[in-house]
């Protein structure tokens, strides 16, 4: 796992060694600048494989290709014995970066459908002059760019652009749109109206000569199938495509384990490790002194049963210092609370192992949130709905009357974002600076998912809501939250359950197969054949802090200083709606997501010098 940052035809070149500095944490172990020319490519290494011949940027013997790579490829040895088959030779002994290097020379992007793995990579062609870049299917990995001055610029996260010389600060309206509505931003946009991020599944093609930059898919999530694996087989499918993934999963040169919650997924994955593991997994839970939070008996149990060598930390005291310092290590706000204890989780797994293994993606692949069983159909519309919205519209009608207006879509859109383009308590316009407005386009909030939906066909129904969240809940959520919480400590975190066996057998599956006899029912199937019963058998819990109580105490010293200076820190909001909601949040009568969303992009902002 590492940090990747490149240039081709900028005038920031001479900037990019202390650009590449901010990327420190996620390459701890080396930190290499490679001028070739017009471009520059620079890397930061977290050595985890072939910790000898595995350094970047590497580059073919005759000299034309270079790259730089962020990631794992997990089936790596099987493309290196194809690559070799057809007469190419390996100068390193297993490094999963020269594979993709002259993989790329042999197949060109043709290579992307082959991998396993989780990958932002870009090779250097000195003969064309041209940058061929491109991420794994659903955005494990992070890759943002800037087309600038008839050049590019690309790095891992957003802190590089911010340390270039005059790079332009404006916000961009409809990100800052969709943070307010969704608590993330969505791909391609990024806080920074000049930075893009590359979608999940797309490539990227620069050509220095003529200044021409392409984006293109190279992958699509595909439509739901009509039918799936025959009954009797599902769980021993699934057995099969989760055990292979986590076969390939376990190549490390370097210690490695797991974080246990003591939930269905990150157990199944101790099931799996400790069955192909030489000696006692290592697992790593959190404690939480609050019984609503807490799920360490759970977690304890797992590791009893499987023999690990289990490490339980009590959350740590979040002070209002180390809420703003764990802020701070994000490259864009991001408000899903997990990851304030994510990122302390990993401080402390760092301590002891350099990768360790999670659960993410049960719940997405495989049908495990409630809102996935609301489908549009379930709102249809009634005769008086239009009639009602109008009279809203006008002012005749109360604002509050404005949900029993909705149906179908546009009620799905209206319980899946906090704020948006409806009159009332989630009118999203309330918090803009009215210059703004009209720039932000409330009209399109969360258009990607919306658009996501529409490929899927034409009913909104439990298939396309499944398929939409790849690339919008999960990639830039939680395994947004996960890359950077890990990375902020050096911690390469690797997510079987989005592996390619799994992906596979999970999108062969209709959602009424995943959701038959209630959530995540294959999942569970094959967790009831092992595990306790306490970790099956019990409500979902989140991994998050009671923001309530932090609210009105170790946090209150740092957030009353952000809300008070609001107006000079976001000049584009709307300093007194914002100053009443934290009023509102400390007494518990406003939506307490909404004003930890608006926390951390005040703290997140402050000193950025991002401006309208």
């Amino acid at each position: 796992m590492c940090g990747i940052l490149g240039m081709v035809g900028t005038p920031w070149l001479d900037a990019a060694p202390a650009a590449l500095s901010t990327l420190r944490s996620r390459g701890p172990d080396e930190q290499t600048t490679l001028r070739l020319g017009e471009a520059v490519l620079c890397h930061t290494r977290l050595a985890v494989t072939d910790l000898v011949g595995g350094h970047q940027p590497m580059r073919t013997v005759d000299g034309r290709y270079t790259i730089i790579f962020n990631g794992e490829i997990y089936n790596a040895p099987a493309l290196r014995r194809e690559l070799e088959a057809a007469g190419e030779v390996f100068q390193t002994d297993h490094s999963d970066t020269e594979m993709l290097l002259l993989g790329y020379r042999v197949w060109g992007e043709a290579m992307l459908p082959r991998l396993d793995g989780m990958f932002a990579f870009a090779v250097w062609d000195a003969h064309t002059r041209q940058l061929f870049a491109a991420r794994d299917r659903v955005g494990i990995k992070p890759f943002l760019y800037a087309a600038q001055a008839g050049g590019l610029v690309f790095a891992s996260t957003m802190a590089p652009f911010l340390a270039l010389p005059d790079f332009p600060r404006q916000i961009d309206p409809e990100a800052l749109r969709d943070y307010l509505a969704f608590q993330t931003v969505l791909a391609p946009q990024t806080f920074l109206r000049e930075v893009r991020q590359l979608p999940p599944a797309h490539l990227l093609r620069f050509d220095a000569a003529s200044s021409q930059l392409s984006i293109s898919a190279w992958w699509r999530v595909p439509r739901a199938p009509a039918q799936g694996d025959a009954p009797d087989t599902l769980i021993a499918g699934a057995d099969a495509a989760i055990r292979e993934s986590v076969n390939r999963q376990l190549m490390a040169d370097v210690p490695l384990g797991a974080f246990l919650s003591g939930g269905i997924d990150s157990s199944l994955m101790v099931k799996y490790l400790s069955e192909q593991s030489h000696g006692p997994v290592r697992t790593f839970s959190m404690r939480f002194s609050d019984d609503q939070f807490d799920e360490s008996r759970h977690a304890r149990a797992v590791a009893a049963l499987y023999g690990c060598e289990h490490h339980e930390f009590s959350a740590p005291d979040v002070t209002g210092e180390v809420f703003a310092a764990a802020i701070g290590d994000l490259d864009q706000p991001l408000a899903d609370p997990a990851y304030v204890m994510t990122h302390a989780l990993s401080r402390l797994t760092r301590e002891h192992v350099t990768v360790a293994i999670s659960g993410d993606g049960g719940d997405e692949l495989f049908g495990g949130y409630p809102r996935f069983l609301k489908t549009a159909g379930q709102f249809p519309a009634k005769w008086w709905q239009a009639p009602a919205r109008r009279l809203i519209d006008v002012g005749l009608l109360p604002e509050a009357m404005l949900r029993r207006t909705l149906s179908g879509v546009e009620m799905l859109h209206y319980q899946r974002v906090e704020l948006g383009p409806w009159p009332g308590r989630k009118d999203i316009r309330r918090l803009l600076a009215p210059g703004l407005v009209a720039q932000a386009q409330p009209e399109k909030t969360l258009a990607l998912w919306r658009e996501l939906l529409a490929e899927q066909g034409p009913d909104i129904n439990s298939d396309a809501l499944m398929r939409a969240d790849l690339w919008t809940y999960l990639s830039e959520n939680c395994l947004g939250k996960t890359d950077r919480a890990s990375m902020a400590h050096g911690l390469e975190v690797r997510v079987p359950l989005l592996g390619q066996p799994v992906i596979d057998f999970a999108l062969r599956q209709p959602a009424a197969v995943h959701l038959n006899g209630g959530l995540k029912s294959i999942l569970t199937g094959l967790a009831k054949q092992t595990l306790p019963e306490t970790v099956w058998n019990r409500e979902k819990h989140g991994f998050s802090v009671p923001l309530h109580r932090y609210f009105n105490g170790e946090w209150q010293a740092v957030a009353d200083d952000v809300f008070a200076r609001c107006a000079s820190i976001a000049p584009f909001l709307e300093a007194d709606a914002v100053r009443r909601l934290w009023a509102e949040g400390k007494a518990g009568r406003a939506s307490r997501r909404l004003v930890y969303t608006l926390l951390v992009l005040l703290l997140w902002l402050d000193g950025r010098g991002v401006v309208a």
